[in-house]
């Protein structure tokens, strides 16, 4: 199970460093997106600040749960992101909602996981 684990781990690290970079470096091809999700894109466009904060706390976040003893500040770092990343394929996006919640579930995984250090930041 320890190998398992480490498997669906390090492929959320790098999965988010991919995310990240991708808002950099515009890599990947983008989907055909209706009227309303063109509006969004161009809304955080207009906001010079947000996809870079968004892009450095994925790959900053994805390098930390490449990391075991780093994982825990990853995982929690990360955290706001999937919210919002599950909020927007719920409302904009619903046929990728599965991969979001596979994504999401594997950072609550990793939360549950390293209680022990996180426990002291809630207390």
């Amino acid at each position: 199970m320890k190998i398992v684990k480490t498997i669906f781990f390090i492929l959320f690290g790098l999965m988010m460093i991919n995310a990240g970079m991708d808002k950099f470096f515009h890599y990947m091809p983008m989907p055909e997106m209706p009227a309303e999700m063109m509006k969004i894109n161009e809304a955080m466009m207009t906001l010079k600040w947000i996809l870079p904060l968004v892009a450095t706390i994925e790959i900053l976040s994805g390098i930390l749960v490449l990391m075991p003893k780093t994982r825990a500040l990853g995982a929690v770092m990360i955290f706001p992101v999937m919210i919002g990343i599950l909020c927007h394929n719920s409302t904009f996006m619903p046929e990728s909602l599965i991969i979001a919640g596979v994504f999401f579930l594997i950072n609550i995984w990793m939360l549950i996981d390293n209680k022990e250090k996180i426990k002291h930041l809630i207390s």
